[in-house]
């Protein structure tokens, strides 16, 4: 039982730091990175997420903060929310559109399919012996199907609401439509 245990702390601390300094790096990328914030802001508003410098700041802000909160171990099924919200709304705006495979112009939906399915196992795999939430004695509330269930529906459901309030693609022309006459 012991090597079950080491095994799933051993996961969920690779786990963390892979996709916590992923987050990082993306959060990063659109602060700090080419267009910086303006450039987010004009490219998500590109895709229909108006207004684009909010939801620039509100995407940087999350994956910021949700890789470092997620490389603590603090509270793993919201840090990982926040992983399953930010790339859904990607996975919706940006990628669903292109087919699977990233390599596909326009680019596909593979990796933040990816990244959801790992935050959603960090949900249920929790923190493990090496986090803030073993320190404050929660890590084992924080697992299991609870902490799945806390990750894809705080994610899941974040990510619907932003769509539903905010998310407005560019409608094109039909191109069979008739004229009225």
């Amino acid at each position: 039982m012991a090597a079950d245990a080491a095994g799933i702390d051993i996961a969920s601390l690779v786990l963390r730091v892979s996709v916590g300094g992923t987050l990082v790096a993306h959060g990063w990328n659109h602060a700090f990175g080419g267009g910086r914030i303006a450039g987010t802001a004009g490219w998500f508003e590109s895709m229909g997420l108006r207004p684009g410098r909010l939801h620039a700041l509100m995407a940087t802000g999350t994956e910021l903060g949700a890789g470092v909160v997620l490389l603590l171990g603090l509270l793993t099924p919201l840090a990982a929310a926040g992983a399953v919200g930010t790339m859904a709304v990607a996975f919706i705006t940006a990628h669903l559109r292109n087919g699977f495979f990233i390599f596909r112009p326009g680019q596909g939906y593979e990796y933040v399919v990816m990244i959801i399915m790992v935050a959603c196992a960090l949900g249920a795999l929790g923190g493990g012996a090496v986090s803030v939430d073993r320190g404050l004695g929660v890590a084992d509330d924080l697992s299991g199907w609870t902490g799945l269930a806390i990750t894809a529906l705080a994610g899941g459901i974040g990510a619907a609401l932003l769509l539903a309030v905010f998310w407005r693609p560019a409608r094109k022309p039909a191109e069979d439509a008739v004229s009225p006459r």
